[in-house]
């Protein structure tokens, strides 16, 4: 094999490892019946004039298994949090103290459990569609680099490397939403 025509994996691993973690960010806003400070990350709240998460606008614990709580350090902000939580369509309803938030998490009915089981699936396609669309620029790569004089040992090698690099993203994603499935599944 001849090193004039190299194939940069490094980039399409950190792009496939991108995509991996998109899909864990979008698995770890899925309820699963248990309180997870992560669950909040998707909501924004309208403050001080912009789109803030509700990380930076004040602390999120998990006191219990069942129950996470929003301590708002500004208390002209608790009804502006309260508020974009309801309406973030967790299916969750907070409870006022003071300035800290009290959210309950509902214990989950079979049909809401095969519903978010759907979702981490969609999730994991989403995923793989992207690893596949990484692995297409791979092997556009590998024929560029074949036009412009890379023999054909060299190609069969460098099609093979993107091809082991995307099988194992893909097993990644089938395993990541097999745990997530039998997380939401498990009561």
């Amino acid at each position: 094999m001849s090193d004039d025509f190299m194939i940069d994996t490094d980039d399409l691993e950190r792009r496939m490892k991108g995509a991996m973690g998109s899909l864990k960010t979008e698995f770890a806003s899925l309820r699963t019946g248990r309180g997870s400070a992560s669950m909040l990350d998707p909501i924004v709240v309208e403050a001080y004039g912009q789109q803030t998460p509700i990380n930076q606008l004040g602390t999120v614990n998990v006191p219990e298994p069942r129950m996470v709580t929003v301590n708002v350090w500004d208390k002209s902000m608790v009804n502006a949090v309260e508020k974009a939580i309801r309406e973030s369509g967790l299916g969750i309803n907070p409870q006022l103290n003071g300035t800290i938030i009290m959210l309950p998490i509902p214990e989950l009915n079979e049909e809401r459990r095969r519903e978010l089981s759907r979702v981490a699936a969609q999730y994991a396609e989403s995923g793989r569609v992207s690893i596949r669309n990484i692995r297409r620029d791979g092997m556009d790569q590998v024929k560029k680099a074949k036009a412009d004089g890379m023999s054909e040992d060299d190609q069969k090698f460098w099609e093979t490397e993107v091809q082991d690099l995307t099988d194992k993203y893909i097993k990644a994603v089938d395993a990541a939403l097999e745990t997530k499935q039998a997380e939401i599944m498990q009561v």
